[in-house]
């Protein structure tokens, strides 16, 4: 499709409300990729989290100082020995449906995530079992004390213990579900979502907030206007030039090089609204060849410059920087050890010796590519080139983030529509400890896409868990990293920002790792 005659497209999809709705605050906001699946349990996949923030709710949440709020919970209590958790659910909590929240719903929701959640899975282990005292209260007996229960229920990225009906929550984990009745301030008019063009939410009226302000996900979410179009632009220029017509109010994350043309208009806000910034990776898959050879990942390894990547992703070393750390550098558990194959001066020799020494007998490495994806995009670019340099046979395929992020499910192989190595990215909070870290998990089928089988790391990461003290957690925490820089279940690439902007006409944004749109005004 020519430039011209996609612009087109999108001021058709983007047009002025009808008659009906010229009434309405209408809020305009350009995704960072299409909404495919909506299963956030799933899904690891941000745009199906965000999604889940505007139509779920959750337990509990974390706020901007790292601590757990109660959100959907009133009131709770723990026993002397550590062993029982009871909670009570507040007041006026109701799901799209019309029907109320019971202790069932929160059950069944719980149970389902923590059946694909990295951090579920540990609490998962931990519980002898939930029951419900009665509709509004239920209990947690666990099996031995798990400290991080409610930083469990807590988790502010993916996978989110979003609450659902438990009528959609007994579906099976591995089985995506559509239908989005949640109890969240938002509703999805699901009439109106059109794959690869637009999701349409509207308020729900019958939301009841919490009085505290709002903080990252946790406080008060009041919806401040009527309705919210996701319109999805996959071609950056048009989603710049909607945003300076005013066909758009928010572009959650703008790629760096239209940046100064943004900039420009006096009438938008080019800003960085994520505190930590996010990781980029590059993904294996260990099920085939030639990645489930350790050697091999060890090669790329010794060839990744991260500063070229950063670049590529940031386009200016001043919204990025080098991260040789499995864990997000600027928190407590980021490291230096066992960093050299990353850290130190590149050798391509050193990459090529090992890839003979892996047996490697050029077979087709396929790269699965987002082209609507900057983060994604400049990473598979860099890394086709890195695998040529040491003498394998690489190719990228591509798509857009959509088709990615299914097809990185397929665990045949690449010649049957399955894959060896993608790129993605993960918020800061996504990756600052052992529990919460889920690409480094190696518990094979369990595991995240690509699924490693690494008994060691799994010991490892428990040893962390059971960590008396700071002290002792850190060295579990460096053990850990240690191991990954052996094992290498994913290469870091890097630490970056991609900014937001908005028209401004717009305030009430909250600053927080995730773009959530309770708060927001538009005048």
């Amino acid at each position: 499709m020519s430039r011209m005659l996609l612009k087109l497209a999108v001021a058709g999809l983007i047009a002025v409300s009808p008659a009906a709705m010229s009434a309405q605050k209408v809020l305009k906001f350009i995704p960072q990729a299409d909404l495919r699946i909506l299963d956030p349990i799933a899904t690891t996949a941000y745009i199906t989290r965000n999604h889940g923030y505007m139509v779920y709710d959750t337990l509990f949440a974390i706020d901007a100082k790292f601590e757990v709020k109660p959100q959907m919970v009133d009131k709770w209590e723990v026993s002397k020995d550590g062993l029982t958790y009871t909670f009570t659910l507040r007041d006026g909590l109701k799901f799209h449906d019309g029907q109320p929240v019971k202790s069932a719903d929160c059950i069944a929701s719980i149970e389902r995530w923590g059946k694909r959640d990295a951090l579920g899975q540990k609490l998962a282990a931990a519980t002898e079992s939930w029951s419900a005292v009665d509709d509004k209260t239920f209990r947690l007996k666990l099996k031995k004390p798990f400290p991080l229960t409610l930083d469990a229920l807590a988790k502010p990225s993916s996978n989110v213990p979003f609450i659902m009906p438990e009528r959609i929550a007994k579906t099976d984990a591995f089985k995506n579900i559509d239908d989005p009745t949640g109890s969240g301030p938002f509703k999805m008019v699901k009439a109106e979502w059109v794959p690869g063009n637009k999701v349409v939410y509207v308020k729900n009226t019958d939301y009841v907030p919490r009085k505290e302000a709002p903080s990252w996900a946790s406080g008060g979410k009041v919806v401040k206007v009527d309705r919210v179009e996701w319109i999805y632009i996959p071609d950056a220029a048009t989603a710049a030039a909607a945003m300076n017509a005013g066909e758009a109010d928010i572009w959650e994350q703008m790629p760096p090089d239209l940046i100064p043309v943004l900039s420009r208009n006096k009438d938008i806000t080019v800003k960085n609204i994520d505190p930590l910034g996010s990781m980029g990776m590059v993904r294996f898959n260990f099920l085939h060849p030639p990645f489930n050879n350790e050697k091999m990942r060890q090669a790329l390894m010794w060839v990744v410059n991260q500063q070229d990547y950063v670049i590529g992703i940031a386009g200016n070393p001043k919204n990025g920087h080098p991260c040789y750390s499995y864990f997000t550098c600027g928190t407590p558990l980021a490291s230096d050890v066992g960093n050299e194959p990353l850290k130190g001066k590149r050798d391509v020799d050193k990459a090529k010796r090992l890839v003979k020494e892996a047996g490697y007998k050029g077979e087709k490495v396929v790269i699965i590519d987002a082209t609507d994806q900057p983060i994604v995009h400049s990473q598979s670019l860099l890394t086709l080139e890195n695998l040529k340099k040491i003498g394998v046979n690489a190719e990228i395929q591509a798509g857009d983030w959509g088709t990615l992020i299914t097809r990185r499910a397929v665990k045949e192989p690449p010649e049957k529509g399955g894959w060896n190595i993608f790129h993605t990215w993960l918020v800061g909070p996504d990756m600052v400890n052992p529990a919460v870290n889920f690409p480094i998990r190696g518990n094979g089928a369990g595991a995240w896409f690509g699924w490693p089988s690494d008994p060691k790391m799994e010991q490892l990461r428990e040893a962390w868990f059971e960590a008396k003290d700071a002290a002792a957690a850190k060295k579990a925490a460096d053990a850990v990293q240690r191991q990954a820089f052996e094992f290498v279940p994913i290469i870091p690439t890097g630490q970056f920002i991609l900014p937001t902007a908005y028209r401004s006409n717009i305030s009430g944004l909250i600053i927080a790792p995730i773009n959530l749109l309770w708060n927001v005004e538009k005048k």
